[in-house]
């Protein structure tokens, strides 16, 4: 029996595609405006994961200037073939579908590759005589199809006109598609109905790539008529252990009061089951749990480790961020500076605000859990009007709750700002001899609460926000795919800021 615990990658980690080269597992998420992109992941039992750094961690790779948020990296697809890797995705607002490779995923990875058809979530499959296809999203809501065509590996370039090969089961949103040769059959999965709670994975078999494809007449995967804490589940990729066993990896949402969560869409795992031809992970029926115990043949895997960068105190040692840091769209040069000497990180404010689409001196991590401390020490000497530091947690420009020092009437300020559906509230302010301070904001499950510390013991509760109206379930404008990230901030709330914000180190701490 192998036993494990659902998610496997907790935190806003969406959309995950998983391949195989050798002993070695690689999994790969969607990070929308996010910077660098695309983490990239490595385990030896698709259970415990290591983080080995991003895909795309250059301008020349992905330029988002000014990109909204829940634009940007979408859906990425994973494959390994005859050497090399090749990660394929849609750049939202930017340049389309294109691939990138390399032969060690670690990178580097080359610079984009473009592919000429197709709207989201594209995907590569190489045929057992090296015939690579693309498999694409076409169309929106019921409209929403799959096409398929033909490519030159080396160059993008379109071998054939595409062929609509996948309609679905008649539900909206026909996305994320993937196409399987197993067992002398060839196999068209999709997800269907949207991300919400109608989420589903559907799959079709043919004895062509291009199908006809007969449909399956069930979800192979939902849980869309269970009261179960996984919902929404779909999305999915399949993989084969050295075991001869199958699995998928899927996204799904752990919600709070049963419809809406702060953490977003979550990377799961769960066995997969051949009956009759066809692949079975969970319809309805449960299987897919927080708690697993599976019967695949196999070792139990090693004990379980934490999350992928999740809890203790980093000092910012070293020349760079860990690779659990990353930045909304892309950070500007010479914004933020680790001291190798004295540890910490320092941020230079730039123009833009955590509530606008300007450049933002912003470095954060994805929330990992539904109740969680997240602190800070800071040094802030602000001398200008309008200059800002401290920390936050942020779903994206309409939806987010920061604690900091400001600067204003030439007063040094201590502020709670509270920005909920894009309307903006200082709800707190005080006067501040020292410059040197504690952050912290406690993560609840259905609450934020604000907190500071000027060296004593104590904590001061200064402001409470709600945790719905973070949720990418909240939106108002524009729809949200993300979860919660927390972070650290500087701002000139308009102009660059010319006071450097100093950060000790950052604690995360599991309640």
């Amino acid at each position: 029996m192998i036993h494990y615990s659902n998610p496997i990658l907790p935190g806003f980690y969406p959309d995950p595609s998983v391949t195989r080269a050798g002993e070695d597992f690689y999994l790969v998420c969607s990070s929308f405006e996010y910077f660098p992109a695309v983490p990239i992941f490595r385990s030896r039992d698709l259970i415990h994961w290591e983080q080995i750094g991003h895909v795309l961690d250059r301008v020349s790779q992905l330029d988002m200037t000014s990109r909204r948020s829940s634009t940007g990296i979408y859906a990425p697809t994973l494959r390994y073939h005859d050497g090399t890797f090749y990660m394929i995705t849609t750049d939202v607002g930017g340049i389309g579908n294109f691939y990138v490779t390399a032969t060690d995923p670690a990178g580097p990875w080359s610079d984009p590759i473009l592919v000429p058809y197709g709207g989201i979530d594209p995907s590569l499959f190489f045929d057992d005589d090296g015939t690579a296809y693309v498999t694409v999203q076409q169309g929106a809501d019921e409209e929403s199809h799959i096409i398929q065509y033909e490519i030159d590996i080396v160059t993008g370039e379109a071998k054939c006109e595409p062929q609509v090969v996948w309609r679905g089961d008649g539900g909206p949103w026909i996305e994320g598609p993937h196409l399987y040769h197993i067992n002398g059959m060839y196999y068209m999965m999709s997800a269907s109905g949207g991300t919400g709670k109608e989420h589903r994975e559907i799959i079709g078999r043919s004895h062509s790539p291009y199908g006809p494809f007969e449909l399956n007449p069930n979800p192979i995967l939902t849980h869309n008529d269970l009261d179960h804490p996984m919902q929404c589940l779909g999305h999915a990729d399949l993989i084969e252990d050295l075991d001869g066993n199958w699995w998928a990896v899927f996204l799904g949402v752990r919600w709070l009061e049963g419809n809406y969560s702060v953490l977003g869409r979550e990377t799961f795992l769960s066995p997969v089951l051949w009956q009759d031809g066809w692949p079975q992970i969970d319809n309805n029926e449960g299987t897919a749990d927080l708690n697993m115990v599976v019967s695949h043949k196999g070792a139990e895997p090693s004990q379980p480790t934490l999350p992928p960068g999740a809890i203790g105190r980093d000092h910012f040692e070293g020349e760079c961020l860990g690779p659990a840091w990353i930045f909304i769209r892309n950070p500007g040069s010479g914004h933020n500076s680790l001291n190798t000497e004295h540890k910490g990180l320092t941020l230079y404010g730039q123009a833009g605000t955590l509530s606008n689409l300007e450049p933002i001196t912003f470095a954060g991590r994805r929330q990992q859990h539904m109740k969680a401390s997240f602190i800070t020490s800071m040094s802030f000497a602000p001398v200008v009007e309008g200059e800002e530091a401290g920390l936050c947690v942020r779903r994206d420009e309409d939806a987010h709750y920061e604690i900091g020092i400001l600067h204003s009437a030439n007063r040094l300020l201590l502020i709670a700002r509270l920005t909920v559906r894009g309307q903006s509230q200082i709800v707190y302010e005080a006067e501040l001899q020292s410059t040197s301070i504690l952050l912290r904001i406690d993560a609840l499950g259905q609450e934020y609460a604000l907190q500071y510390s000027e060296g004593q013991d104590s904590w001061n509760h200064i402001a409470t926000g709600e945790a719905r109206a973070l949720s990418p379930e909240d939106f108002v404008r524009h729809m949200c795919f993300t979860g919660v990230v927390v972070g650290l901030y500087a701002t000139g709330n308009g102009r660059s800021s010319r006071s450097p914000a100093s950060f000790d180190w950052f604690d995360y701490q599991v309640k």
